[in-house]
Parts: C-alpha cells; sequence; structure tokens
C-alpha cells in the first residue's frame, strides 16, 4: 500500500502547521461554541481546549463540541500525539503539557496553592513549538493564562483574546490584555477568520517570497530609520535573526509578502511602526524567574555583600527590567536578608527599560493573580495587597525601595557605585560590538567586588578579565575594579543621541527628529573639520545638552560622580561657565553668531588663553535648533585685543550682566513663590474642613464597622458549625455511594438472579439476571412480587416465600424454566437487625453447567461400566499395589471373588517375594519415565494353577504415578499353548522337506528364496557353486537372468516361466533341461508351482533328476 512505502509523508500530512492552545474558563462554553462552529474543519491546525473543570462532575464538553465541528473531538490521555484538523480537550482533576508534539498528562497540585493549568499548558506549547504556537485566551475570571501569554509571545507566537464586552466574565481577557502583548483582542466568532487570514499566507510567503526579501539590505536600513526617527532608538546592531524573525512575524500578520512593501505600509501606517517596536522590545520575565539564582543570592551572594559593604546605602541596578518583576524580586530578596542579619540597611535599585510603556507598568506594581504562582510561601500575603479587581499590587515599603526609569543602556550615561547589576537575557538580542560596549559600561557603574548577573546563555565576552566568575552554571560574576579594561575610551555621546527623546523635558514648541541619513552627512562633516581645522567642538541643542564632542576635552569639561550631567554649563570648567551660558542664551535668542576672546583658564596647572565662538548651525523647517561651540588655544595673540569683529571677553562686565538676569529671574519666582503660598494656604484651610468632616464620618463608620464585625463573627461562628455538619454529611454521602456502588457491582459480578422483597412482599429491587425466571420490568418496583408471572416449571416460588415471611427457614430447591434453564432458588429471611426480619430474598443460582456436567458424568460412568464388562482382558485399578476395582473378567481369570481380591495386595498372585519385587521396580519404573509400562509374569490362580500372563499398566495422574495405577491383564496360557502347536508343525515340516531328494526351494512373489531342503543344499555345492548364492534371501530370476554359457536360454526359459507362474499367468510351469557335469551328461526337469490359498504369493521350485538322456515328450 501506499502509505507504507512513504511513512514520512504521512506523518508529515498529520503534522498540524500551529499549535492553537485555547484557555476559558467560566462563560468559556458559549465563546467555544461560537469559535468552533465556524473554524474550517481542514484549517491543518491543531487545538487543544484547557478549561478549569470541576474535580467531582464528568465533563460533557466532548459531547457539546462535537455537535459544533466536524473535526474529531477527543479528551487528551497520556502520549497522545497531537494530529492536525483535531481538538483535544483536557480531562479533569489533571494539568496538560506538550513535549515533541506529545501530551502529557499529570495529576493537579492544589497543595502548592493556586492552579494554573493554562499558563502551565500555553508556557509548554511556547517551549515546545516555539513560533508555531497560537494562544487564545477566551471568558473567565482570575487571570490564568497571562504567564502563558507572555510564554507565547518570547518565543514568537501569536496571541488573540476575546474582546471584553463580549465576554461573559471578563477578568481573564483584561488580564490578557494588560500586558501589552497581544496581537488581536476580538469577539469568538471573529477569531477563526482571522486566524485562517492569516495562517494561510504565511507559509506562501515564508516560502515563496519572504525568504529572498530578508537579504535588502536597503529596506532594512530604511526600516531602521523610521524606527529611529519615531523611537530614537536604532536596532541596527541588534541581532540581525532576531529582528529579521520579528519583522517576517508583522509581515505574515499584515499579509505583507515583500520588504519594500512592508516598507511602504510602515511609511503610510505610523502605527504599526510602534507596533514592530512593541514586538521588538518583548521583555518577559516573573518573579523569581530561574529560582537557583535567587536561591544562590539570598544563601550566600547577598550576606557577603552586606557584610562586606560599610556604607549604609547599597545600590542596584537591573538592566532591562522589563514589567518590573525582577527589580521587585530583588526588592525581596534584600529585604529577607537584611531582616535576618539584623542590619540597618538602605538599599535603593535602579530599574530600567528602553520601553516606555513597560516602566509605567512596573512603576503601578500592580500584576495579576497568576503571580502567585511564582512566589515563594509568604512572600504573597507580606509583600502583597489583593486589590477589588483581583489583582495583586506591591506593597509600599518594596515600590520606595525601586526607582524606575526609562533609559538606554547602550546611549544613556550609567549609574555609579553599584554593589549589584542583573542584566539577564538582553545581550543575547545585541551584536557583539553592543555586547562590547553594554559591558565597558556595566563594568564602569559596578563597585570592585560588585556582582553581576547574567542570562543562562550569556557570559561577559570580551571583558571576561574585568570579572571572577563565582558560579559558571547560574553566571553570577563578580567585578575586579578594572575600570576601563579594553582601553577603549569610554565616551557615552558618541552617539548621535544621547538620551531617548521622551527622557527629557519637553518644549512647548517639540521638533521632528533629524533625518538619519542627514546626521550621517553631518557626522562625516563634522569630522572633517576636526582633523583639519578644530582643536575642539561641542554640538549642543536648546536645553544646553551635549550631543556630540569633537576633539580632545581634557582641561574644558570634566565629568562628576554620580548621576551624569549632559548640560554643557555644568560639566565645563569654571572659567568657561558664564561665557557658554551667556553665548549660548543669545545664540538661540538672537540666532547670531557669538565670539570671545581672551578668555583665561587654568588648564594643567598653568593660565591658557582660549577663544570661543558659538554660531547656530543651519536648519531645515521643523528641526530642533542646535549650535555648535568651537574653543580654540591661541598663545601667539595679544590677550587684550579682539580681532576680526570678536569680543573681548571682560568678566566683570559679563558677571555683572549674568547677575542682574539672575536677579530678574529670582524676583519673579519669589512673587510666583509668595501667590502659590497663598493658593496653598487656603487650600490648605479647604482641606482642613473635608478632614474633620472626614473625621466625623470615619467615627461613624468605625461604630457600624465594629457591630457589622461582631454580626460577622456570629455568622462565621454559625457558618464553621454548618460547615462541620456539612463535612459529616457529606463523609456518610460518600461512604453510603462507596456502599451502594460496592453492593451493586457485587450483585453484578457474582451474576446471580436476586430479588428483594420487603415485608409486605413487595418489590424493593433486583437483579437483571432475574428476567430470566420473572417477566419483571424496571417500573414494577413498588408491585407485589404475586403480580408477577414466572417460567419456573413444577415449583412454586409464592408458597415458599409466604413460609420463609411466616417465620420459617432458609429453603432452597432445584428448578428448571421453561427454556430448560436449570436454577437452583434459595429463599432466604432479609436481616435487618440480629433478630429482626424485614422481607423475603430470593437468589437463582444458575446450574446448567453443573447439571450437564452431571448428565456427562453419569453417561461417561455408564461407558466405563459397559466396557469393564465387555472388554476380554482383565481390568483393574490398583494404588499401593492394593486392588481398588477389579472387573468380572479379572475375577474369572484369577479364579477369585470380587470381594476377595478388592482390598487384597496383589502379593497373593505371585510365586515367590523375589518376583513381586521385581514386577514392582520394572513395571513401575517404565511408568514413571514413559507413563505406561508393560510386563509378563506368572500368577498363580485361586485353584493353585499357574498362569502366564501380560500385564499393561497406566498412570492415573502422569505428573503423580504413585497415587494409582490402571492395569490391563491378559491371559497368555491360549497364546502359549497355540505358539508350541506352531512350533511343532514347523518342526514337522522341516524334516518332511529335507526328506525328500528332489532339489526344492520356497520363493516369494519377488522370486527371494525362502527355503530350501537339505537335497538343494547339497546339489549346489556338489556342482561347484557357492551355497551363498542359491539359498535363503537370494533373487532366483535374478541368478537364472545372470547364467552364461550354453545354459544361459534355459535359465533364460525357465525364469520366463516362473514369472509367469508369480503373476497368476499360469497354475503350474514344466521345464526339461540339461544339466552336464565334467564326468557324465544328466537331465533334469523343473517344475514350478503355486501354493493353494490365502495369503501371500508363494511358489515352489523342484528341480527332480530325470536321467542321462533326455526325456520324451
Amino acid at each position: 500500500m501506499q502509505h507504507h512505502d512513504h511513512p514520512q509523508a504521512e506523518s508529515e500530512s498529520v503534522r498540524p502547521v500551529y499549535y492553537v492552545g485555547i484557555g476559558a474558563s467560566a462563560g468559556g462554553l458559549e465563546a467555544l461554541e461560537s469559535f468552533f462552529s465556524r473554524m474550517a474543519a481542514d484549517s491543518g491546525m491543531a487545538f487543544i481546549v484547557i478549561q478549569h473543570l470541576s474535580p467531582d462532575y464528568k465533563s460533557m464538553m466532548v459531547e457539546l463540541l462535537s455537535k459544533r465541528t466536524a473535526m474529531p473531538v477527543r479528551r487528551a490521555e497520556e502520549g497522545m500525539r497531537v494530529e492536525a484538523n483535531s481538538v483535544y480537550l483536557i480531562p479533569p482533576k489533571k494539568n496538560l503539557s506538550i513535549f515533541h508534539g506529545k501530551l502529557l498528562l499529570r495529576e493537579s497540585d492544589h497543595s502548592r496553592g493556586l492552579n494554573l493549568p493554562i499558563d502551565v499548558f500555553l508556557r509548554s506549547l511556547a517551549e515546545d513549538q516555539a513560533g508555531k504556537a497560537i494562544g487564545v485566551i477566551l471568558s473567565g475570571t482570575g487571570s490564568d493564562g497571562v504567564r502563558g501569554v507572555r510564554g507565547i509571545k518570547e518565543a514568537g507566537g501569536i496571541v488573540l483574546v476575546q474582546s471584553a464586552d463580549s465576554a461573559r466574565f471578563d477578568g481573564m481577557p483584561r488580564a490578557a490584555i494588560s500586558t501589552g502583548l497581544t496581537d488581536f483582542i476580538l469577539p469568538p466568532e471573529d477569531m477563526p477568520d482571522r486566524l485562517l487570514s492569516f495562517i494561510e499566507p504565511a507559509y506562501a510567503a515564508r516560502s515563496n517570497q519572504l525568504a529572498p526579501a530578508m537579504p535588502d539590505e536597503d529596506g532594512l536600513t530604511r526600516i531602521f530609520t523610521l524606527l529611529r526617527e519615531r523611537t530614537r532608538v536604532d536596532f541596527t546592531h541588534y541581532k540581525p535573526n532576531t529582528v529579521i524573525r520579528r519583522i517576517e512575524r508583522r509581515m505574515t500578520m499584515n499579509q505583507v509578502h515583500a520588504l519594500r512593501d512592508y516598507v511602504k505600509f510602515m511609511e503610510g501606517y505610523p502605527g504599526e511602526v510602534m507596533a514592530l517596536y512593541r514586538e521588538l522590545l518583548i521583555g518577559v520575565t516573573n518573579f523569581f524567574r530561574d529560582r537557583e539564582v535567587f536561591e544562590e543570592l539570598e544563601s550566600r551572594y547577598l550576606p557577603a555583600l552586606f557584610e562586606r559593604v560599610a556604607s549604609r546605602e547599597i545600590r542596584f541596578w537591573v538592566a532591562g527590567c522589563s514589567s518590573g518583576e525582577e527589580a521587585y524580586t530583588l526588592a525581596m530578596l534584600s529585604r529577607e536578608v537584611a531582616e535576618r542579619l539584623s542590619k540597618p540597611i538602605e538599599i535603593k535599585i535602579f530599574a530600567t527599560d528602553l520601553d516606555h510603556d513597560a516602566i509605567l507598568r512596573a512603576s503601578s506594581g500592580l500584576y495579576p493573580e497568576s503571580a502567585a504562582a511564582d512566589l515563594p510561601p509568604g512572600y504573597l500575603t507580606k509583600y502583597f495587597h489583593r486589590r477589588e479587581d483581583h489583582r495583586y499590587q506591591v506593597a509600599r515599603v518594596l515600590r520606595e525601595m525601586v526607582v524606575f526609569a526609562q533609559h538606554n543602556l547602550i546611549k544613556d550615561p550609567p549609574f555609579t557605585n553599584i554593589e549589584l547589576v542583573s542584566c539577564r537575557n538582553l545581550l543575547i538580542y545585541l551584536q557583539p560590538v553592543l555586547q562590547r560596549k553594554a559591558m565597558e559600561l556595566i563594568n564602569f557603574s559596578l563597585n570592585p567586588q560588585g556582582l553581576l548577573l547574567l542570562g543562562s546563555s550569556e557570559t561577559p565576552g570580551d571583558l571576561s578579565d574585568a570579572f571572577e566568575t563565582l558560579h559558571h552554571k547560574l553566571k553570577i560574576f563578580a567585578s575586579k575594579g578594572k575600570r576601563n579594561p579594553t582601553g577603549n575610551n569610554l565616551e557615552f555621546n558618541t552617539l548621535p543621541e544621547l538620551r531617548p527623546k521622551s527622557s527629557r523635558p519637553r518644549t512647548p514648541n517639540a521638533y521632528p527628529a533629524r533625518d538619519y541619513q542627514e546626521e550621517r552627512l553631518l557626522d562625516r562633516l563634522l569630522q572633517a573639520l576636526a582633523d583639519d581645522y578644530m582643536p575642539l567642538a561641542v554640538v549642543v541643542n536648546e536645553q544646553k545638552e551635549a550631543l556630540h564632542i569633537l576633539g580632545d576635552p581634557d582641561g574644558y569639561f570634566r565629568l562628576q560622580s554620580g548621576k551624569m550631567q549632559t548640560d554643557i554649563t555644568k560639566i565645563a570648567v569654571q572659567d568657561l561657565a558664564i561665557p557658554l551660558a551667556t553665548g549660548l542664551q543669545r545664540v538661540f535668542s538672537g540666532g547670531q553668531e557669538v565670539r570671545y576672546t581672551g578668555i583665561r583658564i587654568r588648564w594643567r596647572d598653568e593660565s591658557r588663553t582660549v577663544h570661543i565662538r558659538i554660531r547656530p548651525l543651519p536648519g531645515k523647517k521643523g528641526q530642533e535648533p542646535l549650535a555648535v561651540i568651537l574653543i580654540e588655544h591661541n598663545p601667539a595673540a595679544p590677550a587684550d585685543t579682539a580681532t576680526g569683529g570678536s569680543q573681548l571677553y571682560d568678566a566683570g562686565q559679563e558677571a555683572e550682566q549674568r547677575i542682574r538676569d539672575l536677579e530678574q529671574e529670582l524676583q519673579f519666582s519669589r512673587e510666583n513663590l509668595q501667590a502659590t503660598i497663598e493658593e496653598l494656604e487656603t487650600s490648605n484651610e479647604e482641606l482642613q474642613a473635608t478632614n474633620e468632616e472626614l473625621l466625623a464620618s470615619n467615627e461613624e463608620l468605625q461604630s457600624t464597622n465594629q457591630e457589622l464585625q461582631s454580626v460577622n463573627e456570629e455568622l462565621q461562628s454559625v457558618n464553621e458549625e454548618l460547615h462541620t455538619v456539612n463535612a459529616e454529611h457529606q463523609r456518610k454521602i460518600m461512604e453510603l455511594i462507596e456502599l451502594n456502588n460496592d453492593l451493586d457491582n457485587f450483585m453484578t459480578s457474582t451474576r446471580i438472579a436476586t430479588l428483594f422483597l420487603d415485608e409486605h412482599r413487595l418489590i424493593r429491587r433486583f437483579t437483571p439476571p432475574i428476567k430470566h425466571v420473572f417477566k419483571i420490568l424496571d417500573t414494577d418496583v413498588g408491585r407485589p412480587v404475586s403480580h408477577l408471572l414466572h417460567t419456573l416449571v413444577d415449583a412454586d416460588p409464592y408458597e415458599m416465600i409466604e413460609a420463609v415471611a411466616a417465620g420459617g427457614s432458609e429453603r432452597e430447591q432445584e428448578v428448571r424454566t421453561r427454556a430448560g434453564a436449570w436454577f437452583l432458588m434459595r429463599v432466604l429471611p432479609y436481616h435487618v437487625g440480629e433478630e429482626a426480619v424485614s422481607g423475603v430474598v430470593l437468589t437463582f443460582t444458575d446450574i446448567g453447567l453443573l447439571k450437564a456436567a452431571q448428565a456427562d458424568l453419569s453417561d461417561h460412568e455408564t461407558r466405563l461400566a459397559s466396557l469393564y464388562r465387555a472388554v476380554p482382558v482383565g481390568v483393574g485399578r490398583v494404588a499401593a499395589r492394593r486392588f481398588l476395582e477389579v472387573n468380572d473378567q479379572l475375577c474369572r481369570m484369577l479364579g477369585y471373588q470380587r470381594d476377595v481380591l478388592l482390598g487384597q495386595s496383589s502379593r497373593m498372585l505371585y510365586l515367590s517375594q523375589e518376583e513381586f519385587d521385581f514386577v514392582g521396580e520394572s513395571l513401575y519404573a517404565q511408568i514413571r519415565k514413559l507413563g505406561v509400562g508393560t510386563l509378563e509374569v506368572r500368577w498363580r490362580r485361586g485353584d493353585g494353577a499357574v498362569i502366564p500372563v501380560l500385564i499393561n499398566g497406566s498412570a492415573l495422574n502422569p505428573a503423580k504415578p504413585d497415587e494409582g495405577t490402571t492395569v490391563a491383564v491378559l491371559d497368555l496360557s491360549a497364546y502359549k499353548q497355540a505358539l508350541t502347536q506352531a512350533q511343532e508343525s514347523e518342526r514337522l515340516a522341516r524334516a518332511a522337506l529335507d526328506a525328500l531328494t528332489t532339489h526344492v526351494a520356497i520363493l516369494d512373489e519377488r522370486g527371494i528364496i525362502l527355503a530350501v531342503n537339505e537335497a538343494w543344499r547339497k546339489f549346489a555345492i556338489a556342482n561347484g557353486g557357492e551355497l551363498d548364492q542359491l539359498t535363503e534371501g537370494v533373487n532366483y530370476l535374478t541368478v537364472c537372468d545372470r547364467a552364461q554359457g550354453g545354459h544361459a536360454n534355459g535359465a533364460a526359459d525357465f525364469a520366463k516361466g516362473l514369472r509367469a507362474v508369480l503373476s497368476s499367468t499360469c497354475e503350474r510351469f514344466t521345464q526339461s533341461y540339461p544339466c552336464y557335469s565334467a564326468q557324465e551328461q544328466r537331465w533334469f526337469v523343473g517344475r514350478v508351482t503355486r501354493l493353494p490359498g490365502e495369503g501371500p504369493t508363494r511358489v515352489v521350485v523342484a528341480h527332480e533328476f530325470v536321467g542321462y538322456e533326455a526325456p520324451t515328450s
């Protein structure tokens, strides 16, 4: 058959193109029916439905969904392979997972707290199928499925969520939507069409057009440019495989097949740029992720760190914090360790991420109910508060420990004086150049011996010499204190943008980002000018932030400890701060170039004169205004001479002008402050009055609350009592259910027809086999038994029922139905106590096989007895060599009466003890070895005569031959007498044959000599022949056929005649022939005669001497 020839093709045909995990709970049945009623039966996908099922009731979901879809609906079983176009349902009391396309079941474990079967399956689906995983969240309460959604998105899968307004219970859909990771939010009836529209072009695009589109470098560059213009994040140096995979996914979602078309799509729909941005920044985490790492931190490294650090404040940094679970995990562990050490420590954790939305979610500290499954025992009640919306909020004490901020690890300045940096599963998305840059900044942040946590697949790379490996498996490292191990210049502003735009104060007139190609051109121009002309140039924006530095800033600008400052007036040396602040204000307000000459500064313990030029940079309309600061050292120029229209810098005059400006700003601020204070006082008075009212209301509410608490305590007490009673009743009910089940199973397994009657002879219950005896229906329960018709012959069960009910004892009788079935009827009293009787029980045990066996046994005994009587040999049964049974023939043979032989030892029949012992050893040895034995012995009859007998013995049980033997005894007396007579007849015949002078031989049907007489032997020897050639066993025909010489013709004729007699052609044959010797001539007559009678053919060949002359005819 074809499928045997191509097993691989068959396997591929049933493998799903996508695995769809569907999570549903309360209200999910309607959603599932809507979903499957519109899903095509040949989509090529497999659907695995995970529900919150009651462990105590049988689920009818298989039957219900089978009515809504043509696909086969199966309940999941252990090891079942998932096939395309099939639906699989989770069974009750089980958690379901998938491994290599096979479903695995395990018992639900409620001892560990909240059981989340949807999360369990979706996370295993993400791990097993990666990009082929699709998660669907439907109606339900709680937040089960949130962690599964994160896992599927991290693996590159698709997530669909039922819209909250279409869900009967919107808890699960809202929790999934709150992650920000959903791809589609739809009513369940619209999901099949969206899935099919996504599935069908996916494979065509992936196999035909998408793969060759990826090498389009221009398209990728344009996508990176669009992302950078919108988000101020450059993804050029991110891992190509990751970026391309995410772009492919977005192209498939939007049904775009070519990369250039996707670029146009992004340009036409700005929302797609942000969608791709969020796709690239998917951060999946949870509390205590990789628990072994945090257990090692808690037990070993954090206590050592707290003991080592002498300062009161300890700073941690979590880079790429996503939604904040890891930062809060470190906060919880730190508090636990600090409490255990009884050491007052102020812990500050900086948690940063590139995703602004993730930072907002993290700072709120709100997490779904499913997050509780990741927390160790006791942490949930200690560090979280449950809200009315069934979400958990991180306690205030933890939120105050963590500072969340949007931060670009590669471009923004790092934090300083850090004792622990956690940068897990972030470097794997970066190319080596960015990995090295990130590790340099992290190393710059860490104090000596500070801890570094990396992901399981990450290493320090080129900076391995700067870190000591503390735990290789868990990726825990310690800084060696080498600030710049690679020797690279740690400039934090080498990229065009120092910080993301959203992290700077926004001015009323916000400017769009500059074109990436324009900035590259500008960067090339500035680099060329720096090499040929400018010793030092700084590009700044209107907020006085340094965006780009060309040349060596040493001696003119300095970096301060703590948070990185980018304000050019604050990082400049003191002598340059005032002219730079004044000059920049004039340039941005007036748009004209400003020059200062003759500025004296202290540069490396010497005085130096520098010139400053501040020039606005030309730009297009709508672009952010920029200016360039040119600082030039010209020792040859006189300090008091201004050249080329430059203004000679007068520090005093400029300082006075600056002071006046600052005084005006201070006066304006004072006036604003005074107005604010007055408004604040007014508001404070209003709040005070409101507070007094709230206090009064609060006292009333407290009084009411106390009353409610009292009532609640009473209700709680009653509830506990009811719960106790209910538990007892439940236990009794379970015992009764088990007892009833045991009774039903027992009655069914015995297959005994049973009828229970109450004290009024009314039918109480019965077993199905009773229908073979009584004409009874299920509706007859409660009717009198006398109303029933029975099928018994010659039996009256009603009479026996009345007799037993009247106080009689148990009765039984063998009865037969009209159909010929035999039963043993028992009628017993129904006891409800030791002496109390409350009814009657009838049982009918099928004894049909017993009756058949009895009939067979009787027939067998009859035949055996007949055989004993008819057989012409003596037969007996012997055990321990004593007769247990003998037939009549054996009694007659031995001349004893039956009662004389039975029980007697067979020793009485033997002539001596030696013969008795010999027979016992020889005969029973044969029986033990072969199962049967035969031996000829002599027995003495009852009249004293000795007879020869032949004994044949066989064991009754071949496995245990000593248990008894059956013997057959044959009297050999007649046989011995006939044998003696035959021997005497043979002796007489031989003597008569040898007395003849004629040469006689007897041949069989083949011509072989059977016997010859003495005259034949003598003639053969006397005529030069050898006796062995003409004696018994020789073929006489062959001798004739081989005759040679002058006798050949005669011999041939004689052989011909002999054959004629043997074939019954003639009765006899006669031939005269010469037989000359050396002395004389002789003639013989050969006669062949057939022996008469029945039996095998025998002929007599006789050669008689008739004279020395030929006989006359």
